[in-house]
């Protein structure tokens, strides 16, 4: 069944509005009208069956029917620091993050991305990846769309209030000290979690050594170095597999 995001669904309302641009792909692109029957999600967690209840150009109503049961949230949510990668790589980042539970995506400039923070907001580079986790949050079946937050250095995402487990994972050749990421399961579970992941290239001496003295922990994910925009897949079904999430 068709599902559509609709932020203004309130379980206390009949009706629901459709945003327009949601409304135009029901009418237009998938050809649907009055008295089909879609789903739809708040992207806070709410989804329920509803009937199509009235097309009138781009807006779109539809009639609350019953609840209907998303995926299943992981247990500790995970906030992915992802250093901004070159091309359109930090799509496919953001689709797999999004769709594997991610709770939020961090932007992360750093000393080897080859933009700035200002480019970035010109080329409305954050408006498409949220676009983009829309997208796979409706392929994924959840209810939670996950914030994708607007780019900061390194420094600033450090120097923010920390999650009760800040992980950073680098290259196995970086430095011969550092402990597999299959070792925090012998911590106990915890709250929420930040997932740091370099860039093409890796972080740099100082990054990591500027991650330490804030307090994050230095992983690595097995012996063999992975493309960058593979890593987040790869992590956070460790992490998942580590907590019983999958």
């Amino acid at each position: 069944m068709h599902r559509f995001f609709a932020p203004a669904l309130d379980a206390g309302d009949e009706m629901v509005a459709l945003p327009r641009d949601e409304g135009e792909h029901l009418r237009r692109v998938l050809r649907l009208g009055v008295g089909d029957m879609v789903t739809v999600f708040d992207g806070r967690g709410h989804e329920w069956l509803a009937r199509v209840a009235s097309v009138v150009r781009r807006d779109v109503r539809v009639q609350l029917v019953a609840r209907a049961e998303a995926a299943a949230e992981p247990q500790v949510p995970v906030t992915v620091a992802q250093a901004v990668l070159k091309g359109d790589k930090m799509d496919d980042v953001i689709r797999d993050a999004a769709m594997l539970g991610a709770a939020a995506i961090q932007p992360v400039v750093t000393t080897r991305a080859e933009t700035t923070i200002a480019a970035l907001m010109r080329g409305a580079r954050v408006d498409r990846w949220r676009r983009v986790a829309l997208a796979s949050v409706k392929q994924a079946r959840r209810a939670v769309l996950p914030e994708i937050r607007v780019p900061l250095t390194l420094e600033h995402v450090l120097e923010e209030p920390a999650s009760a487990l800040r992980l950073m994972l680098v290259e196995p050749s970086a430095l011969a000290e550092v402990e597999p990421l299959s070792a925090i399961q012998q911590l106990p579970v915890p709250a929420d979690v930040t997932l740091f992941i370099g860039p093409e290239g890796g972080w740099t001496e100082h990054e990591w050594r500027s991650a330490q003295a804030h307090g994050v922990r230095l992983v690595r994910l097995g012996r063999r170095t992975l493309r960058a925009d593979a890593v987040p897949v790869a992590a956070l079904s460790v992490l998942q597999f580590l907590w019983g999430d999958l």
